[in-house]
Order: C-alpha cells, then sequence, then structure tokens
C-alpha cells in the first residue's frame, strides 16, 4: 500500500532529488496529465529527471513506497499511453536531451530519451550520416518516445521502423536497477534480443535513459513523384504496379478523397491536386540511379492516366511536394471535427478494400472517415472525424464504429496498430488483437520485470 501522498510525496521527493526536479504546480501537473488523445489525468507531482541516477533514485523510492510512475517524453503520442492513470508521478525524461555522440567512424549516435528526433536528423546529416525513421511529429516527438511505441513514418517501406536502428539501450528497471544492453556495435547476438523487449513496451518495463543507435550513409540525391488520380483504384493499382517493376522507394503515400477536400479547404485547391486519390513516391541513393528510377517510374505513373503528375529532384524541390502531405493532418483537425487516427495495417493487397470498407463505416455510422498513410507497408491511418466527441452518445457510436473497423482488419491478417502503440485509446480491443498465450505471456514478463506494477499502470495489461 502507499504510504504517502500530497504534500507528504512532494517533500520527499524533493529531499531525495532536488527542489528544481519536482514540481506540484497545477499548470505544471495539467501539462503532464495526457499527450494528444482525449484521455488525460493529473498526476500528484511531476519530477523532471537530469540523469540516470535521479531515475535510479526515483524508482527505487517508488519501489519501495508502491507509487506508480508513469514516464513520459514530449507528449505528442495518439493513444494516451503517457496519462498517468494511477494518478502518482510523472516522471518527464525531456531535460535528459543531449545528443552525446554522432560517430562517422562506427555510424552511430548515442542520445538521451529528451533528444528531439528532427533534432537527431540534423545532426546525423552534418556528418553525412542518415536517421531514416520519420514519424509526422518528428519536429516536436521525442526519441524515448519513438522507442516506447516503435515509430515508424513513411520511410518504413525502405529503411524499417525504429527498432532496426536500436542497437543499444540503458534502461532503469522498476527496482532501480540499471541495465546496459547491447552497444555500438551492428552486430550483436549476446544472449536474448533484449532491446526488442524494451523497444515498443510502451513504458511498462523499464525506463529508458540512453539510446544508441545505428545510422546509414546520408544518400546523395533524392527524387519525388506526385501524381493525382480520379480514383483511389488506379492509385492503389500504380503502387502495386512500381513494386511489381521491381523498385523499393523509400516512401509512398496515399490519401483519399476527403483528406484531400479537407486540404483543398485549408491550403486552397491551387496546392491541392484535383482528384479523388493521391500518390507520393519518394526516391533515394546516388546521383544515377535516382534519376534512372525517378525517370521509369514517372513513365510507369503516366500510363495510369493521372490528373497531374510533377516531379522534383534535391532535398529543397522535393519537400516542396512533401509540404502537401504533411498538412494532412492539420487539414482534418482544422475541419472542426475531433481527429480519431487509427493506424491500422492490413496485408497490401487489402488497402483498396479498406479505404472500401471505410467508406461504408461512414455510410453505417455517420461518421466523415479520413484515409491517408503508408500505402507501401499497408499502414493506412484511419481517421474518424466525429462532432460533439464529448458527448458520451457520440463516443458510444464512435466505438461501435471502431469495433467494425478492427474486427474488419483482424479478418484480412491485420493488426489494429502499427505505429501508435496501445496505449488507452485501443486498450478495449487488446484482447480482441491478441492470443490468451500471447497475453499471458505479457503479464509474465511484467510481473517478472515489475512486480509491483508500478511502471505506466492502468494499461492494456491491467
Amino acid at each position: 500500500m502507499r504510504k504517502e501522498k500530497g504534500d507528504g510525496l512532494k517533500n520527499q521527493l524533493t529531499e531525495l532529488l532536488g527542489r528544481d526536479c519536482v514540481s506540484d504546480d497545477p499548470e505544471i501537473l495539467a501539462a503532464h496529465s495526457g499527450d494528444k488523445w482525449i484521455a488525460a489525468q493529473t498526476p500528484e507531482v511531476v519530477v523532471f529527471a537530469k540523469s540516470p541516477n535521479d531515475v535510479s533514485n526515483l524508482l527505487k523510492f517508488a519501489s519501495r513506497q508502491k507509487i506508480p510512475v508513469t514516464a513520459r517524453g514530449a507528449g505528442y503520442g495518439y493513444v494516451g499511453g503517457c496519462v498517468p492513470v494511477r494518478k502518482g508521478i510523472a516522471l518527464s525524461l525531456m531535460r535528459m536531451n543531449r545528443i552525446k555522440e554522432v560517430n562517422f567512424e562506427d555510424a552511430i549516435a548515442i542520445v538521451e530519451p529528451g533528444v528531439i528526433t528532427a533534432d537527431l536528423k540534423a545532426a546525423a546529416r552534418a556528418k553525412k550520416l542518415f536517421y531514416p525513421p520519420d514519424p509526422a511529429s518528428m519536429k516536436d516527438c521525442s526519441l524515448g518516445g519513438n522507442i516506447a511505441t516503435n515509430a515508424g513514418g513513411p520511410r518504413c517501406l525502405k529503411y524499417g521502423v525504429t527498432r532496426n536502428y536500436v542497437t543499444g539501450l540503458e534502461v532503469v528497471l522498476a527496482n532501480g536497477e540499471i541495465l546496459r544492453t547491447g552497444g555500438r556495435v551492428h552486430k550483436n547476438k549476446t544472449g536474448f534480443d533484449l532491446i526488442g523487449l524494451f523497444v515498443g513496451s510502451e513504458g511498462m518495463l523499464g525506463v529508458v535513459t540512453e539510446i544508441t543507435l545505428r545510422l546509414l550513409p546520408l544518400p546523395p540525391a533524392r527524387a519525388t513523384l506526385s501524381a493525382a488520380f480520379a480514383k483511389m483504384s488506379q492509385a492503389a493499382a500504380a503502387v502495386q504496379e512500381i513494386f511489381a517493376a521491381g523498385f523499393l522507394p523509400s516512401s509512398l503515400e496515399i490519401a483519399d478523397s476527403f483528406t484531400l477536400e479537407a486540404a483543398r479547404e485549408k491550403m486552397g485547391k491551387a496546392i491541392v491536386p484535383p482528384g479523388s486519390a493521391h500518390l507520393l513516391v519518394d526516391l533515394d541513393g546516388q546521383e544515377e540511379s535516382v534519376r534512372s528510377e525517378a525517370a521509369a517510374i514517372r513513365e510507369l505513373l503516366a500510363k495510369k492516366k493521372p490528373n497531374t503528375l510533377e516531379m522534383a529532384t534535391g532535398e529543397t524541390d522535393c519537400e516542396k511536394l512533401w509540404a502537401l502531405r504533411r498538412e494532412f493532418s492539420n487539414s482534418l483537425r482544422a475541419t472542426g471535427l475531433t481527429k480519431l487516427n487509427e493506424d491500422v495495417v492490413v496485408p497490401r493487397s487489402h488497402i483498396v478494400d479498406l479505404i472500401e470498407f471505410a467508406e461504408r463505416l461512414q455510410a453505417k455510422h455517420g461518421f466523415p472517415i479520413a484515409c491517408f498513410g503508408h500505402a507501401g507497408d499497408g499502414n493506412i491511418h484511419v481517421n474518424l472525424m466525429a462532432k460533439d466527441y464529448a458527448d458520451p452518445k457520440i463516443r458510444e457510436q464512435v466505438d461501435r464504429a471502431l469495433d467494425d473497423l478492427f474486427e474488419q482488419v483482424l479478418a484480412w491478417g491485420g493488426v489494429i496498430t502499427g505505429e501508435h502503440g496501445i496505449g488507452l485509446a485501443k486498450k478495449h480491443w487488446w484482447p480482441e488483437a491478441t492470443s490468451e498465450v500471447a497475453r499471458d505471456l505479457h503479464r509474465k514478463i511484467k510481473k517478472i520485470l515489475d512486480p509491483d506494477g508500478i511502471l505506466n499502470p492502468g494499461k492494456f495489461l491491467d
């Protein structure tokens, strides 16, 4: 049972960690009560760790006192993963934000969890190195948060997700012990894959305090093709033909008619190409190969009779074409509706099926639905656009729509989350998405690493 609450907890933590590390200011508590999802819970105190020893001392204390600790990064998650459901302590890692090393010879970076993803990408680029994972919120999200959810992004198609770049971790366990696993080498088979265990564990197995990342040589050339089509089936067929021709773009992004219309309302018709489907193809590599592949894919797309077809080369001009894609989420939010982003993944052959099913879902439940995302790996973001979402009746209707969506996705052999995690948003559907054997194994692992259940409690394992 817990022994301290309120001022007593703050005073003990202040004595343990120092006055500048602990706060119960109402505004700070509110700022650490949730993420970009709708759920929130105010913690009793917020602790701002500055070192692994701070985290270790905190967890030793919390373990003795049986006090919940919910670690968080920048708070840009979409599933309520850092909501301190059981109150207790919100542990912010944003002051641990040093890029300790970017090493060209070893092709690694060593960072603290509070480093913003885009800042690492820029630091790597300055040394002609490349960190591929590129979540849409990379200018705001932290690498610790990326580790928690195994974040991806458009470049997952060619380069893989966060886990593919983690070669070493420093993790503080629930009892305060500090575990170091892996290191700066690119290959390592010394025992079980403990790195894989912690990446994607949503802060429920330990608190990551240092990350070693594998970097790649920076591709010297880039090209982007933007094509608009009258129908989504045309765009999806183009995706399959690109693969059938033997090409592997770094990114293949698709968007539906509702998404494009929202973008036209916000950005203007002159910027958004006409049509009901949009395809974005990105290539990178050596100058000659990128030039020839881009020309070949342009010819392939032209045969599909697109409404418009544009091509850009070089970082600056390519980013101009990507500006439309990066504004899709903001455009949808500008509609005034609550945007509920479901990052489902289906086998690639079911992309058109998913878009068509979303249209039927919209007709059945009465919510506009916008689909866009990573066509190359089947990770399509299905956004339910709800009006008056604070109304419990509306939320119930949304849940019924999600019942239908997830049931169909699972029936196709897909999964209910590809990048965002389970958190609170998908907790209700966790049992349907997993087997009893898998759930039991999750619980056993949790029990071994966090026997008192203090780390991020109240999420999908509870």
